[in-house]
């Protein structure tokens, strides 16, 4: 019998089962031979080999994989050992690969990784220290603002019952100048940031208003009218304006009522970037607007009750408080 006409393994099997069916028993021989022969199928099997060839066939087939059997990543085959050297035959000293400088090569990267990372912790350290510093300027930016808000919250509730007169003269211009003017009534208020931001206080403002009797008549000719009605405009004075034409409607004189009316407010803007408080004034010590640089430290008593009495009119060193460092 040719090796193609030889029966497989499983025609034996085949057949084993249908002689017990037919009630045939074979002979001890062929159950040995049988036996013989799966256990030779067993030995050849190749369990890698076959597990590798059904993950192929499951990628190339499944819909989780690639439809295209050809585009299916390559398998990774571990690296087979070295071969034994042959009996009688003495293994090569010399290899024809390069040797590998392993030690050098890790060397020279560990000292450049040793570099940088000494760059990287000092920066890291630099940026920690820089970042509690702005923080802990911050927090002392907002604590002089809140201290100055309740401050100038109840000295607006006061002087709103006092409505005490103001001994402050504000010049105009020439002899004109408004003066004897008397509290009418203040606010004072505060603005924070937004909750991503620190919610700290950024802004307070705090404004009142004075009047008096007594109104301003003050005449202007040509060129100077609209000058004089800008400057009023920039005070923020109310007043009235009555104008005098020629044949070509040309203005070649005006007469101003000014009412004795004045607006003052103050401003305690918070400057994070730069770590200071900025004042902006408005028709505070005179007519016009002023800006002051303050220290959050400088925001103490002696400086809010010199503030309180320069807005009241009374002697006062605010101004030399507020310059100190």
């Amino acid at each position: 019998m040719s090796n193609s006409e030889k029966p497989g393994p499983l025609s034996t099997i085949l057949e084993a089962i249908r002689a017990k069916r037919d009630r045939k028993t074979g002979s001890g021989k062929d159950i040995a031979e049988l036996e013989a022969s799966l256990l030779a199928d067993i030995d050849a099997f190749d369990l890698d080999a076959a597990e590798r060839r059904a993950r192929r066939e499951y990628l190339a087939n499944s819909g989780a994989g690639m439809t295209d059997p050809t585009l299916v990543f390559p398998e990774i085959v571990p690296t087979q050992p070295p071969a034994k050297p042959i009996e009688g035959k003495p293994a090569s000293a010399k290899s024809d690969s390069p040797p590998v400088k392993g030690d050098a090569s890790l060397k020279v990267s560990s000292g450049l990784l040793d570099q940088l990372r000494h760059r990287a912790d000092v920066r890291q350290r630099e940026i920690h220290s820089a970042l509690a510093e702005r923080t802990s300027l911050n927090e002392a930016i907002d604590q002089s603002l809140k201290h100055l808000f309740f401050y100038l919250h109840e000295l607006v509730q006061q002087l709103n019952i006092i409505k005490p007169d103001v001994p402050r003269d504000y010049p105009l211009v020439e002899k004109f100048e408004l003066k004897q003017l008397l509290w009418q009534e203040g606010f004072a208020d505060y603005r924070t940031q937004t909750q991503s931001a620190g919610a700290l206080v950024e802004l307070v403002s705090f404004s009142y208003h004075l009047s008096g009797a007594n109104a301003l008549h003050v005449e202007r000719d040509g060129p100077s009218v609209e000058r004089f009605r800008a400057m009023l405009f920039n005070y923020g004075l109310p007043f009235t304006c009555k104008e005098f034409k020629n044949e070509r409607q040309y203005v070649e004189r005006a007469e101003f009522e000014i009412r004795s009316e004045l607006s003052v407010s103050a401003r305690w803007r918070a400057d994070f970037s730069k770590g200071i408080i900025t004042l902006e004034t408005r028709n505070l010590e005179r007519l016009g607007s002023a800006i002051y640089t303050i220290q959050p430290q400088s925001v103490d008593q002696a400086l809010l009750d010199d503030f309180g009495r320069l807005v009241m009119g009374q002697p006062n060193h605010f101004r030399e408080l507020a310059k100190r460092q």
